[in-house]
């Protein structure tokens, strides 16, 4: 990777590939990615290197200054895309969700977005209702009622699905686009790719996607690549829902020690491809990723998440040469208004970085529907006794809120004769915590923050082995690792020393080892009982029963009066040696 220099403002990076006598015509890709449905400013902060050694955060996001933030770019240059790198909608904030994402669409039309490549999430409520996102109108195809508040006349973007196939083989949505710019013999054509991960399958209910298959990413980009080529593209950009992460103190500029999926992928494509807008992993990066050919790297960049950056890509391309001769690219922050993310606490504007006005028709639109919300959201939903929190991403846990979660789920499926209950960690969303007014009360609309899905909880029988089988699967490679939060009385340890497929060290339950030949009632999402997140032990579970959604466990458990204490008992243990 060709390391980027960290510039006074808004650092860039440039890769001129040789030239011709014809001046290049300039076009703009302006990029996002896993927006997630943060309509209202998300309370998140970017984080960029101080100088000294540290990050400092940088407050950003809300749908109405990434409106300004793209126009202020746009602006810059007559010839522009706008696209999004998938997870638009799904896994959204209350505002949104409430109403099956419509608001998150016609925001989107408003802002101007071109092309959203179709991410895991996007499939959370299945492919008719995805269909519905982009043909509009109001057939329900979930539990929730669509057309709320205006009638929904879908998006005016073109979703593409290059890698989700129907049976018949053809792509749920196109796979590819061109878009033209210029005219005469200063004409030049960009073709785009847009497609998810192969393993999306593994990352949504099986019954939304049924009929669907999920290729590989490689050969399906490759595939397409002289296609477009054939049809005039002089410029070959892929919108992939799929990345990496970095490591060291954070640098939305930069690629510091990156890993991950992505990266075998971009080591298969061809040389053809020029650039990679990706997302997924939620991290912010740009930079010259070795490719096929060393001499020919692939420049990469992702936006973080929920809004908060725009990756302002510039692409110089020859019309007589029929290719890209220049290109950089920058993250830019959508900086908004400063917030305190916790008492005492304040992330505050800064003016290293260009600060955007919120855009009146945007914002308009926005508190139309947070109005329409509010009453909803704002409603007690119960009380804990102190802050609950997810644990980080450098391990992967629960952390005490997932603890909390996993026995508001033990309770509330008692009746169906639950033993345990599991939840996963990735199931806790944005912000991650749950933080108490001085009552100890919380709103419904803070619940729904960190568990938005709306699952279903299913008890089923599983044996004491099969119940080991699924605690290996937190560590099996097939997915990030992850562990399991337990509900209260269940506990176990693992060592990642070990060998895959016997990392568990200890299982038990009520302080007795676990019998491999009994039988155990065992709840969790229907998410996960369907095999997501890898979780394929679950489908051979047998005697289920389907109990109430997620969000409505969580909030009876939390009616407890006095506040329902957060657990702090240790459930889980590594019991990795460390160096």
């Amino acid at each position: 990777m060709v390391p980027l220099a960290v510039l006074p403002l808004l650092a860039a990076c440039a890769t001129p590939q040789g030239g011709s006598a014809t001046a290049p015509v300039k076009v703009s890709i302006l990029a996002i990615n896993d927006f997630h449905g943060a309509l209202e400013m998300p309370r998140q902060s970017v984080f960029v290197p101080d100088g000294q050694g540290g990050a400092m955060p940088v407050p950003a996001g809300g749908a109405a200054y990434l409106a300004s933030a793209i126009d202020s770019l746009r602006a810059q240059n007559p010839n522009h895309l706008v696209v999004s790198a998938g997870d638009l909608i799904g896994a959204s904030q209350l505002v949104s969700s409430l109403f099956l994402d419509e608001p998150t669409i016609e925001a989107m039309n408003r802002i101007g977005l071109d092309f959203n490549a179709a991410g895991n999430h996007e499939f959370d409520r299945g492919q008719d209702e995805l269909l519905r996102m982009q043909a509009g109108g109001c057939q329900q195809h979930t539990t929730r009622k669509p057309c709320q508040v205006e009638p929904f006349k879908g998006a005016n973007f073109r979703f593409l699905a290059a890698n989700t196939l129907k049976p018949d083989g053809s792509t749920l949505f196109p796979g590819t686009a061109i878009r033209s710019f210029g005219s005469g013999r200063d004409k030049v054509d960009v073709g785009l790719i847009g497609l998810t991960l192969e393993g999306t399958n593994q990352l949504v209910s099986p019954e939304g996607i049924k009929g669907l298959t999920f290729a590989d990413e490689a050969e399906t980009i490759n595939a397409a690549v002289p296609r477009l080529r054939a049809a005039g593209a002089d410029a070959i950009v892929v919108v992939i829902h799929e990345g990496v992460r970095t490591q060291g103190i954070p640098n939305p500029q930069g690629c510091e020690q990156a890993s991950g999926d992505l990266a075998g992928i971009l080591q298969r494509l061809t040389v053809d491809v020029d650039v990679v807008a990706s997302g997924h992993t939620h991290w912010a990066y740009v930079c010259e990723w070795p490719g096929r050919d060393a001499a020919r790297p692939i420049l990469l960049a992702s936006a973080g998440s929920q809004g908060t950056l725009v990756t302002d890509i510039s692409l110089e391309i020859d019309p007589r040469a029929s290719r890209v001769v220049g290109r950089s690219a920058r993250n830019v922050i959508v900086q908004s208004e400063g917030y305190a993310p916790s008492p005492g606490r304040f992330s505050a504007n800064t003016d290293r970085f260009p600060r955007f006005a919120a855009r009146p028709d945007v914002a308009a639109h926005v508190a139309k529907y947070a109005e329409a919300a509010k009453e909803f959201a704002s409603r007690p939903a119960g009380r804990i006794g102190g802050e609950a929190r997810r644990g980080g991403d450098a391990d992967n846990t629960g952390g005490t809120l997932g603890l909390l979660i996993a026995d508001a789920q033990l309770a509330a499926t008692a009746g169906a004769g639950a033993q345990i209950a599991f939840m996963n960690p990735f199931g806790i969303r944005s912000p991650w915590r749950l933080a108490p007014g001085p009552d100890g009360q919380l709103t419904f609309g803070e619940l729904y923050r960190v568990q938005p899905f709306n699952n279903t909880l299913v008890t089923q029988t599983l044996t004491g082995a099969q119940l080991r089988e699924l605690l290996e699967q937190n560590f099996d490679g097939q997915g990030p690792n992850q562990v399991l939060s337990p509900s209260r009385g269940f506990a176990y340890a693992y060592d990642l020393s070990r060998p895959v497929g016997s990392r568990i060290v200890s299982v038990t339950l009520d302080g007795q080892p676990i019998d491999p030949a009994a039988s155990y009632r065992v709840t969790t999402s229907d998410f996960l009982a369907s095999g997501g997140d890898t979780y394929s032990v679950l489908l051979k579970g047998r005697d289920r029963v389907i109990g109430m959604s997620d969000i409505a466990a969580l909030e009876a458990w939390l009616q407890a009066i006095p506040a329902r204490p957060v657990p702090q008992e240790q459930r889980t243990s590594d019991l990795t040696p460390k160096p």
